[in-house]
């Protein structure tokens, strides 16, 4: 990338467990968030800021360099943390659903998504969630659309 190149790109995504499972939890849950911050320092171009969830997602805040290509790191993330907790489980522990969330938001709102994604079972457990920050697109999720979410 062009050192003559300005960006400031952050990105807070969420996907959910295949059919929304309670998969999330206890052993899983670490290893998951493990294999995600791990593969997160091995792309190229992806800075991970922050990263929770609940039984049934993630939630994580990224900046971005100019270069990446948002469907592919998500594809990229997917794909090698199921694969790596499934290899460590020695069973298939670990499916993502079909879609993803992702939403940009400007620097001076990082604090604020760090605080919503690192705070998800709180946040869920009273009710205080953000739609905005929880819709994904996904053909089994409910909720609701984007216009309804604002």
């Amino acid at each position: 990338m062009s050192s003559h190149v300005y960006h400031e790109i952050f990105l807070h995504f969420n996907w959910h467990t295949k059919g929304d499972l309670p998969l999330l939890c206890g052993e899983l849950e670490l290893l998951t968030h493990r294999e995600l911050q791990a593969k997160c320092r091995r792309i190229k171009g992806a800075y991970l800021h922050g990263l929770g969830g609940t039984d049934t997602h993630v939630h994580m805040a990224l900046s971005i360099e100019p270069f990446v290509t948002i469907s592919d790191l998500v594809q990229e993330l997917k794909g090698a943390s199921s694969f790596e907790v499934n290899k460590r489980m020695n069973r298939k522990a670990l499916e993502w659903q079909r879609g993803y969330g992702v939403v940009s938001f400007g620097k001076r709102n990082l604090e604020w998504v760090l605080d919503y994604v690192c705070r998800q079972r709180e946040h869920h457990a009273v009710g205080r969630i953000q739609a905005r920050l929880e819709i994904c697109d996904s053909p089994n999720r409910g909720g609701p659309s984007p216009a309804e979410a604002g």
